[in-house]
C-alpha cells in the first residue's frame, strides 16, 4: 500500500451567527473561551480514503481550563455535532473543574456591621453597602434591605454570568450529554493533565479512558482535603487519582508515559472502530494468513492466556500477528479483555486467567488504622471485580460495533461470604444484561483443556441472545454443572464405586461367591473372607475413584454438548482461526443484508429476513465460505431483492392506508 497524500486535516468547529458549530478556521489562540473542538479527517489503513473524528479539548491557558457557562455550551454543541453525524468523539481533558468566582467589584465596597465596634472579635451581624455605593451598582447586582447604616446585603448576584452555581447547572448538562454520547457513538477520553470535578466525571461518563502518568483525575484537590481533615494527610494529587489509583480500580483502561504515546494509543483504538455508527467493522488488509494453524496450544496446567491470543515469538496465537492489545490490565486480573484482528476483522476479546492473581486494596492515608490488603484470586473463577470488568468490556465492544470472542474457561463464580458481600450476584447478572442487549455477533469458545461450569455457563449461554450468540468448543474442553470430582461425591459415591468393584473385579466376585457359600455355616471363615473383601476394596479404591471420575467426565465432553444442542460445533483449536474468520465474515455480510431487509420492510423480524436470504441460496447453509462467495457473486441480485421487498412493503402500506381512508 502506497502512502496517500493529505493524510491529516483539521477544521476547527466555530460558532456561526445562530450559535451553531460549523467547520472553519481562525488564527490559533484567538478563542476567548476555554473549550475548543475540531472535526478532523485522517487517512488510515482501514479507511485510505479518509475518515472523520470529532475532537473536543480544554484550553488550559484560559482560566486553567475551568468549566464556565461558555465552555459548557461549546462542549455540548460539539458533542451534539458528533452524535448527529454518528462520528467517533475524542475528549482531551486537562482542566480545573467547574469555574468558581466572586463579584470582585463589591470587595472594596462592602462594610461590616460589628456586634460591638469596640471589640470586633465578638462577631458581626451583617455585611452592608452605603446608600451611595448601593445606588451606584447596576440593577440586580445584589438583593438588599434597608438598614440604619445603608443596605444590608441578602444575596450577591453580580452582573457576570458564569461565576457560581450556574456553572454547576452547565456541568450537569454536559454530564448528561456525555452519558448520551456513550450510548449513541464511540467515545474516548485522553487525560493529558489534571482533570478535576466535572472534568473527572466527563471522562468516566465517556467510559473509555487513556490516562497519562502526570494526569490525575480527582474530585477535590489534596490541599482542600487536608484542610477538611485538619492535618497534612495527602501530599499530592496522585494519591487521590493518579495511575496507581485509577488503573487498578478499572477507571483508566490504559496508562501512557507522555502525549506522544497518548496520541498513538488514540489512533490505535480508533483503528478498531467503524467510521460511523452505521458502518460495518473497520477491516484492513491482513498479511497473516487466515488459514494458518494456531500454533500456541493451551495446556492443562496454568498458563498465560495472553499467549493464546497474541502468540509468542515462536508460536503464533489466535489473532493476527501483532494485532492484539490488552486494556484494563490493572483491574479484575482474573479476566483479560482487549481488542485484536482476525484476518483484518476487528474483534473484542475476553479470556480467562488460569493462574493465581492478587487484588491489592491500598491503605487510606486518612485512616491511621488502615492497612494495605492483598487478596488472592484463583484462576478460572469469576470474582466481583472480574465480573464487572467482563460486563463493562462487553458494553464497550457493543458501542464500538465489534463482534466478540469469549474464550470461556470458568469453573464458576466465587461464592464466599466476602464476595457475596462484595456484590458478586449483582455484577454477575450484569454480564447477562450486557449480552442480552448486544447487537453484534458473540462467539463463545471453550479452548483446549478449558471448562465452563455452573453459573459461569449460565451467564454466557447463547439462549440469552439467540440472534447474536453462538457457542463452540474444542474437543479437549469440558462443560457441565459440577467438576467430575464434585459430581461423584453426590452421584457416584463410595458405595456405588464398591458396587462396580464387585460387579467387575474377578477376585471380589470369587470372594463374594465364597462368602455366600459359608454364610451362616462357618462364622470364622466368613469373617476371614469379609476381611479379604475389605482389603481388596481398599486396594481398588484409588483406581475405581479414577474410574468414577472418568465416567462423570465423559458426560462433559463435546460429543454430549453437541448432541444436546448446547454448542453448534466442535472446533479444533489449531483450525479455530480459519473457522471463526469465515464465520465472522459471513455474519458481517448476513447481518448487513438483514438490516437492509428490515429497513425496507419494518414488519419483518430477523427470522423472516434470514428466511428471505435462505430462500435465495441453494447450497449448504452451514458452509461459511460458500455463503461468502454467494454474497460476493450476487450483489446485484441481493440489491434487487431488497428493492423488491421495499416495493411490496410500500404497496402494502398504501393499500392499508386506502382501506382506512375508505372507512372514514
Amino acid at each position: 500500500m502506497s502512502m496517500p497524500t493529505g493524510i491529516f486535516s483539521a477544521q476547527e468547529l466555530i460558532e456561526d451567527e445562530n450559535g451553531d458549530l460549523i467547520p472553519g478556521s481562525r488564527p490559533i489562540g484567538t478563542n476567548k473561551g476555554g473549550m475548543v473542538s475540531w472535526v478532523v479527517n485522517m487517512k488510515t489503513p482501514e479507511y485510505p480514503e479518509g475518515r472523520e473524528v470529532v475532537f473536543i479539548a480544554n484550553d488550559v491557558t484560559v482560566q486553567s481550563g475551568s468549566f464556565g457557562v461558555e465552555e459548557d455550551e461549546h462542549y455540548l454543541r460539539a458533542s451534539k455535532f458528533a452524535r448527529a453525524r454518528g462520528l467517533p468523539r475524542v475528549y482531551i481533558a486537562c482542566n480545573a473543574g467547574a469555574r468558581i468566582g466572586l463579584v470582585n467589584e463589591l470587595k472594596p465596597k462592602f462594610q461590616i456591621k460589628f456586634s460591638d465596634p469596640e471589640s470586633p472579635s465578638k462577631g458581626f451581624e451583617y455585611l452592608y453597602l452605603t446608600d451611595e455605593d448601593y445606588k451606584a451598582l447596576p440593577e440586580g447586582t445584589v438583593n438588599a434591605h434597608e438598614v440604619t447604616e445603608g443596605w444590608a446585603i441578602d444575596d450577591i448576584i453580580g452582573t457576570n454570568h458564569g461565576i457560581g452555581v450556574e456553572n454547576l447547572q452547565g456541568s450537569g448538562m454536559i454530564a448528561g450529554e456525555t452519558s448520551k454520547a456513550y450510548d449513541e457513538i464511540f467515545t474516548l477520553s485522553y487525560v493529558t493533565g489534571r482533570s478535576v470535578g466535572i472534568g473527572a466525571y466527563l471522562v468516566r461518563l465517556g467510559q473509555r479512558i487513556i490516562q497519562m502518568k502526570q494526569g490525575p483525575m480527582i474530585l477535590t484537590g489534596f490541599s482542600a482535603l487536608n484542610k477538611l481533615l485538619g492535618s497534612e494527610v495527602y501530599n499530592s494529587q496522585d494519591q487521590l487519582g493518579g495511575p496507581q489509583i485509577m488503573f487498578p480500580n478499572g477507571v483508566s483502561h490504559e496508562i501512557v508515559n507522555d502525549d506522544q504515546e497518548g496520541v498513538a494509543s488514540i489512533l490505535q483504538w480508533l483503528s478498531f472502530v467503524p467510521e460511523d455508527v452505521t458502518a460495518t467493522p473497520a477491516c484492513r488488509p491482513c498479511a497473516d494468513p487466515v488459514d494458518r494453524d494456531v500454533e500456541f496450544r493451551p495446556t492443562p496446567t496454568p498458563y498465560d492466556p495472553r499467549l493464546m491470543l497474541a502468540g509468542t515469538s515462536d508460536e503464533k496465537g489466535f489473532f493476527d500477528d501483532g494485532s492484539f492489545k490488552e486494556y484494563l490490565a490493572g483491574w479484575g486480573k482474573s479476566v483479560i479483555v482487549g481488542r485484536g484482528r482476525l484476518g483484518g476483522i476487528p474483534m473484542g476479546a475476553i479470556a480467562v486467567e488460569t493462574r493465581l492473581v492478587e487484588q491489592v486494596i491500598p491503605a487510606d492515608p486518612a485512616d491511621v488504622n488502615s492497612r494495605e490488603a492483598i487478596l488472592p484470586q484463583a484462576g478460572q473463577v469469576l470474582f466481583p471485580d472480574s465480573s464487572y470488568k467482563t460486563a463493562q468490556a462487553i458494553r464497550d465492544f457493543g458501542k464500538e460495533g465489534m463482534p466478540v470472542m469469549i474464550f470461556a474457561n470458568w469453573r464458576g463464580f466465587s461464592g464466599g461470604s466476602r464476595d457475596m458481600a462484595g456484590e458478586i450476584l449483582k455484577f454477575g447478572a450484569m454480564i447477562v444484561d450486557a449480552l442480552r442487549e448486544y447487537e453484534h455477533p458473540v462467539y463463545i469458545y471453550l479452548p483446549p483443556h478449558g471448562e465452563l461450569r455452573g453459573g459461569s455457563w449460565v451467564v454466557v449461554d447463547p439462549t440469552i441472545n439467540e440472534e447474536k450468540m453462538s457457542m463452540y468448543a474444542d474437543p479437549d474442553s469440558r462443560g457441565g454443572i459440577l467438576e467430575p470430582a464434585g459430581i461423584i461425591e453426590v452421584k457416584f459415591r463410595e458405595k456405588d464405586q464398591v458396587g462396580v468393584m464387585h460387579r467387575l473385579d474377578p477376585q471380589l466376585q470369587l470372594l463374594d461367591s465364597e462368602l455366600e457359600g459359608v454364610d451362616g455355616l462357618d462364622e470364622e471363615t466368613g469373617k476371614s473372607i469379609k476381611e479379604q473383601i475389605g482389603a481388596r476394596e481398599n486396594e481398588l479404591k484409588g483406581v475405581y475413584t479414577q474410574v468414577a471420575t472418568e465416567f462423570a467426565d465423559l458426560h462433559d465432553k463435546t460429543g454430549r454438548m453437541k448432541a444436546k444442542g448446547v454448542i453448534k460445533a466442535a472446533v479444533p483449536w489449531n483450525r479455530s482461526r480459519e473457522f471463526f474468520y469465515y464465520l465472522a465474515q459471513r455474519r458481517i455480510l448476513e447481518d448487513e443484508f438483514i438490516v437492509q431487509v428490515k429497513k425496507a420492510d419494518s414488519t419483518m423480524d430477523t427470522a423472516a429476513a434470514s428466511g428471505v436470504l435462505e430462500s435465495m441460496y441453494s447450497g449448504d447453509w452451514d458452509d461459511n465460505k460458500a455463503m461468502i462467495d454467494f454474497f460476493s457473486s450476487n450483489t446485484e441480485a441481493i440489491a434487487s431483492k431488497v428493492s423488491e421487498i421495499k416495493k411490496d412493503a410500500v404497496a402494502a402500506q398504501i393499500e392499508t392506508l386506502q382501506q382506512e381512508l375508505d372507512q372514514l
